[in-house]
């Protein structure tokens, strides 16, 4: 496997496209993710099932977040992607989140070439209300086994306020 941060760009970040590495499949309780150092992917533990990620996971490459690790983005398609690929993605907004006292933002992204919707979501208000509330409960609840009331999420912004997240992100990268 090739070292993402070396071989990717986070993209057009003020076209709205970027670049994203996908960790987890949706559906799966495998907490896998990308060790930066060793340069592959890791199974990190394995979460209750009743914690699967209701979307794919995955992070945007040479980018920091707050927390220390690449800037994460939530993939919304309509089946699981698969751990290891990455995909050209369409920003469409941010999901502001902390976790235990840490921002941990995510950014919401689909296909930026998705011929099976005719590329219908264009922004958080097109997608169903029902899976925004499906989200929010998962990230707000997913540790609760273990560290409960310890994850928040914050608020949801718009197209802007993520590519703002992601320009952070990149000059904290570039300024490690």
């Amino acid at each position: 496997m090739a070292d993402f941060n070396k071989i990717l760009t986070p993209g057009d970040v003020d076209g709205g496209v970027i670049n994203v590495v996908v960790e987890i499949p949706a559906g799966s309780n495998h907490k896998i993710e990308w060790n930066r150092d060793l340069a592959v992917m890791q199974l990190d533990r394995v979460e209750p099932i009743a914690f699967a990620k209701p979307t794919n996971y995955g992070f945007i490459p040479q980018t920091l977040d707050e927390d220390g690790d690449e800037l994460d983005a939530l993939i919304i398609t309509d089946q699981p992607l698969t751990t290891g690929i990455f995909l050209e993605a369409r920003v469409i907004g941010v999901m502001k989140f902390v976790d235990d006292g840490e921002v941990d933002d995510k950014v919401v992204v689909v296909p930026a070439d998705d011929r099976n919707t005719g590329n219908a979501i264009q922004s958080l208000q097109d997608l169903p209300a029902q899976l925004i509330k499906q989200i929010e409960f998962h990230f707000n609840h997913y540790k609760d086994l273990k560290k409960p009331g310890t994850t928040t999420v914050e608020s949801w912004g718009d197209i802007d306020e993520a590519k703002a997240v992601i320009h952070e992100s990149i000059d904290r990268w570039n300024n490690r």
